[in-house]
């Protein structure tokens, strides 16, 4: 038992020194490539300053060269879920408003800029303009955070004339636990952390549906992006696994939610889906992003 509890010690002090250079640590230079193709608020006054380089090409998010090994599945894939999509939302003037964490911003994501709402972007409207799309996605940013976003007059306007709302938030919750907790962590350290973001996720979908109230709200759900290099810590799982299930119980409140699990996408910690951070999504990850979330505003 203290063995066990030795393996676990040591794994969150790795994580939490991880933490510290992923988050403390200046921006990457994949950010540069983020959300040309999608409308994004000016930079806040307290951003870490980006270095200015050569924006990368943009891809076709389903081609070989942006797929690699996979390009001929990815493109079987994409195919299906490009005329369902060209289906559902034609003859329809769509707005869908993206906000969240560094997952809607499309950290890690090389190849199409915007990560997995810049894939959606390119996938529905890739033969003709059928869905506009903002994108408010801020790295690092946590539920009281995207709550406090919501009175920013760009982003509530945004959200008052939208169709549909993407919402990814919880992983900076929980990795601030870690954070403050890594030398002395306990599995109940989450506890009162997961109550505080409950509380605040339900604000948020009552402040989303105070603005409008005939949007349709996803909330995606968080994967468990150490799973890669501590397959054999369980706890970590759970606390995802836990969180999960309490963003979905919130969802569950309002008719016009739905929650969209991704933690299966990278259940396996297939290296390829991890950015070179080894924390965000690939450009690949994104891709099996874009698809399960186009599958539920397809209703599947």
């Amino acid at each position: 038992m203290k063995k066990r509890y030795m393996l676990i010690f040591l794994g969150i002090l790795l994580i939490g020194i991880t933490i510290f250079f992923i988050f403390e640590q200046p921006e990457s230079p994949f950010e540069n490539a983020i959300n040309s193709t999608t409308k994004q608020e000016g930079a806040e006054p307290e951003d870490t300053t980006i270095e200015q380089q050569d924006p990368p090409q943009e891809e076709d998010p389903s081609s070989p060269e942006a797929t690699g090994e996979s390009a001929l599945q990815l493109q079987e894939m994409f195919n299906e879920a490009v005329q369902r999509t060209a289906d559902f939302f034609n003859n329809r003037e769509s707005n869908i408003t993206a906000l969240g964490d560094s997952l809607t911003q499309g950290v890690g994501d090389h190849v199409v800029k915007g990560g997995y709402v810049g894939i959606l972007d390119q996938t529905i409207n890739k033969n003709r303009q059928l869905v506009s799309f903002d994108n408010y996605g801020k790295r690092g940013h946590r539920s009281a955070q995207l709550l406090k976003r919501l009175d920013n007059p760009e982003v509530a306007q945004s959200i008052e004339k939208a169709d549909m709302i993407l919402i990814t938030i919880g992983a900076n919750d929980i990795m601030q636990v870690v954070k403050e907790n890594f030398t002395s962590l306990k599995m109940n350290d989450f506890t009162p952390a997961e109550k505080t973001y409950e509380d605040q996720l339900r604000q948020i979908f009552d402040k989303l549906n105070d603005l409008n109230h005939n949007a349709d709200i996803y909330l995606v759900g968080i994967y468990n992006p150490f799973i890669h290099y501590f397959p054999d810590i369980k706890e970590l799982s759970k606390i995802v696994a836990d969180w999960n299930e309490t963003s979905r119980g919130v969802t569950q409140q309002y008719d016009n939610a739905t929650f969209i699990p991704t933690a299966d996408l990278f259940a396996d910690g297939e290296e390829e889906l991890f950015a070179e951070d080894h924390f965000h999504p690939s450009h690949r990850g994104y891709q099996l992003f874009a698809r399960r979330v186009l599958d539920y505003l397809t209703d599947q």
